[in-house]
């Protein structure tokens, strides 16, 4: 069984046809994505090349050997990513809101 997480993540695929829950999710239009999407391919294999690990070594099976990632296509690693960001500095004030002495000096 593979993780199951991963089942319901949510991927382009699923989200291309709906552009106000896309732009809710990343706020960018399907246009403005489709536009970015071919210069972070570009950064993203340049930065993580196939022929290495991600830690940069050598591999030691062939592209495409063993496990599938979580993000097999490029798109959504990028939704991925504009999600996060849209999304990670809102669950820090939720989190202050709820626990506001974490912040205070001791």
């Amino acid at each position: 069984m593979g993780l199951a997480y991963t089942q319901r993540m949510l991927n382009y695929e699923t989200l291309k046809d709906r552009p106000r829950d896309f732009l809710a999710a990343t706020s960018l239009k399907l246009e403005e994505f489709l536009q970015l999407l071919p210069a972070f391919e570009v950064a993203y294999t340049q930065r993580y090349p196939r022929e290495l690990t991600y830690e940069g070594k050598p591999r030691q099976r062939r592209v495409g050997g063993g496990a599938t990632g979580a993000l097999p296509r490029v798109a959504d690693k990028l939704l991925f990513i504009l999600v996060d960001q849209k999304t990670h500095p809102l669950q820090t004030m939720h989190a202050l809101q709820q626990f506001p002495e974490r912040g205070k000096p001791q």
